[in-house]
Parts: C-alpha cells; sequence; structure tokens
C-alpha cells in the first residue's frame, strides 16, 4: 500500500471511530475583537478520502450564514436607494406576490429578510431549474400560510430569500452571484462566493467536504475540480447562463444557504459589524443599516410564530427573536423558547446554518466588542445542548470547546 493509500485508510477509519463516538468529522472556530482574531482553533478532517486536515482557511457550504451576509448586500442598496425595505415587492418583481388567502395585503422586502411574509417552504425553495422562473413555487397554493396575514406572523422560510435575491436583480441588473462579489466579499478581501461562483482555484482546492452524522459524502465532495454547473441545470440538462434573466429566478445561486466561504472569511464579516460596518478602511455599511440590523423585527410571544425548525423534526425552538436575516440571542423565555446558546444572558446578533450534516455559526456582541464564527461537519442537527434548544455541538462551537 502506497503512503497516500495508507494515510487515506487511516483516515476513513478514524472518521468511523469518531462518527460513532459522536464526534464530529472536522470542525473549526474562530474568535475575534474588532482589532482581529483572538484565537483560532481547528480539528479533524476536511477531506476524509485524502486525509487533509481542516484548518480555518477552509471554505464550507455554511447554510443559513448565508442569509446574513445577503443581507448586508440588501442594505448597500437600499442605502444606495436602489431598493426600499417597506415598498410592495411586486411592483419590481413584475408580477403580483400574494398570499392568496389575503389578496390586498402587500408583501414588503422587510418581511421577506424577518421571515414575516407569510410563505412556507412546503411547495420547495431551491429546486428552479436554469431558464425557469420562481412563480413554479409560489404559484402554488402549498407556499403560502393561509391562517395568517404577511407582517403578522414568524415562520422560518427559505423561500423568502430566493425571492430577495430577485429584488436584487432587478434592482440592478446584475447577477446575484456577481453582485454578492461586488457589495460584499470583494470589499472585505474575501475568497469566497455562492455556489462557487467567483471563489479562486486555490479555494476550490480547499473544499471542506460536508459529511452526514454517519460520515457518508452529502455535498462539495469536489476533488479540486470546480463543479461542472453551479446552478440548478436546465430541464434539458444544459447550464448555459446565457439563459439567465435578471430576476427571474433568485434560486440559482442559493442565496438562502450557499454561501461557500472560510471561518477566517466569516471573522471579516463580524469584525466589519462589530466596527460599525467598516474594515480594514472600507466602509461596507453605515452604522444606521448596522444597528437596523441588529434591531429586532418579531420577538416571540407565545402564539405570534414557529419557533423551531419545520423541516428538522429533532431540533426545538430557538427562534425568539428575529430582525432582518439576524437571530437575536438571549431573548427566549427560558422554557419552550430557549436560545442563550453561550448560556451567558448576553444579547447577540448574528446567524446559524445546518445543511448535509453541517452546523455552523456566526455571532457578535456589539456591547463587548465580541464575535466567534464556527462551523463543524459530520454531526447530527439536534437540539442536544444543555443550555439551550440548540445543540451540543452549537454551544461547544460558541464557547469553546
Amino acid at each position: 500500500m502506497t503512503p497516500i493509500r495508507r494515510l487515506a485508510a487511516l483516515a476513513l477509519m478514524l472518521t468511523a471511530t469518531w462518527a460513532a463516538a459522536g464526534e464530529p468529522t472536522g470542525r473549526v472556530r474562530v474568535a475575534f475583537d474588532r482589532a482581529g482574531e483572538t484565537s483560532v482553533r481547528a480539528e479533524g478532517l476536511a477531506d476524509t478520502a485524502s486525509g487533509r486536515v481542516l484548518t480555518a482557511d477552509d471554505p464550507a457550504r455554511v447554510a443559513s450564514i448565508s442569509k446574513l451576509v445577503t443581507a448586508i448586500g440588501v442594505l448597500r442598496l437600499v442605502e444606495a436607494g436602489q431598493l426600499d425595505l417597506d415598498a410592495d415587492v411586486s411592483a419590481l418583481l413584475g408580477f403580483p406576490l400574494r398570499n392568496p388567502a389575503f389578496p390586498d395585503a402587500p408583501i414588503s422586502l422587510r418581511m421577506l429578510l424577518s421571515h414575516t411574509s407569510s410563505l412556507t417552504d412546503a411547495a420547495g425553495y431551491w429546486n428552479v431549474p436554469l431558464g425557469e422562473d420562481i412563480r413554479l413555487i409560489t404559484g402554488k397554493p402549498q407556499a403560502w400560510d393561509t391562517q395568517h396575514a404577511p407582517g403578522t406572523f414568524f415562520r422560518y422560510t427559505n423561500l423568502n430569500f430566493p425571492l430577495v435575491a430577485q429584488l436584487m436583480e432587478r434592482a440592478t441588473g446584475e447577477r446575484f452571484d456577481r453582485l454578492m462579489r461586488r457589495l460584499v466579499l470583494f470589499p472585505l478581501g474575501i475568497d469566497a462566493g455562492f455556489n462557487w461562483s467567483g471563489s479562486s482555484e486555490a479555494a476550490l482546492a480547499r473544499a471542506v467536504v460536508l459529511y452526514d452524522d454517519k460520515g457518508q459524502p452529502q455535498k462539495d465532495d469536489l476533488r479540486g475540480q470546480r463543479p461542472a454547473c453551479l446552478v440548478i441545470a436546465a430541464a434539458d440538462g444544459g447550464c448555459d447562463l446565457s439563459r439567465w434573466q435578471p430576476g427571474e429566478n433568485g434560486a440559482l445561486f442559493s442565496p438562502q444557504g450557499g454561501l461557500r466561504i472560510s471561518a477566517r472569511g466569516l471573522a471579516r464579516i463580524g469584525r466589519m459589524l462589530l466596527n460599525d460596518g467598516e474594515l480594514d478602511g472600507v466602509r461596507v455599511l453605515s452604522p444606521a443599516s448596522v444597528a437596523l440590523l441588529a434591531t429586532p423585527v418579531w420577538r416571540f410571544d407565545g402564539a405570534n410564530g414557529v419557533i423551531g425548525e419545520e423541516d428538522e423534526p429533532n431540533r426545538g425552538g430557538f427562534f425568539c427573536a428575529y430582525g432582518l436575516a439576524t437571530q437575536q440571542l438571549a431573548q427566549g423565555n427560558g422554557t419552550s423558547c430557549r436560545d442563550d446558546l453561550f448560556g451567558d444572558g448576553r444579547g447577540r446578533i448574528g446567524h446559524s446554518g445546518n445543511a448535509y450534516g453541517l452546523l455552523s455559526g456566526l455571532w457578535i456582541d456589539r456591547a463587548a466588542g465580541t464575535g466567534v464564527a464556527y462551523f463543524a461537519t459530520g454531526v447530527a442537527n439536534d437540539s442536544s445542548g444543555a443550555r439551550s434548544n440548540f445543540s451540543a455541538t452549537e454551544e461547544q462551537g460558541a464557547s469553546g470547546w
């Protein structure tokens, strides 16, 4: 057996052992303050087949943290006067977006960003092929919560964010993935992209493979190769992005969860927010926009929302307050809604993520001027935490392990 094969076999054996013991395949944590990183820890593997060790510079699909990053791009366009948080989105979308049970109730960008739009994920949210229209989903009755009018009820819904991406495209004429690079990623000097769009060859070579809690690869097993198609292929199997039309299909580049970025990249975003929208002399957001991200739009009062993830039966309630694509921590009642991820009662803002065996988080404490970015792969998505309805893996990521 060659040394490489021996290393790969050892990596597979270790992965199986870790999975059996409930340990992540790999995990990384970067703590930071306004001035820079304060601690970095990484362990385990980014790719078990090659035995490649995970580092803080390796990009992973960080799931729903993507929503927060998308919201930063939205607020840049709001500041430029190209988007309005409170206008009826139908005019800009080019078609009426209405809950059929409440046809006279307009839906705003603020509602989409805060999951109060009355949309649901029951009809899907990502499976719109290239060349097709998002109305394949929004036109279905099951896409809507017909019991609650827009603006009155919180339901965490991924479908909101393809519509957000469409509004961004319609306002600018730019494709979402390129727009996010221009507005957020490149100004912050981050080598990252939605669905790998714009990511460098060096970043692709360091891609983190996402494994489930049994150690089986689920996503981004790239083996150093750029994906043949960065979006859902057209019905005929083609991937000609010249078919793209502004604001037709915002699901293409997965604004709800498709950002590939390293923990160090996430830490740069967190530091920008801690510094009231500026990092290394580059202003990304105004202080007023950062304050807006930190302001809850919705708070759980016992009956005005769904506090768990409806597609995750093993995961309990931790949505206790929510802003513009920001979870607001330590706002719960300590019983049914338990969101004190850090266990210290301090208010923080940020976002969690989970998909394909990955759990992630980006959280900042604006008052203390500190934050943390983390992710773990090969883990179960559950509510096994000791102090919250997050998982034990996430509590370890928040406070350290």
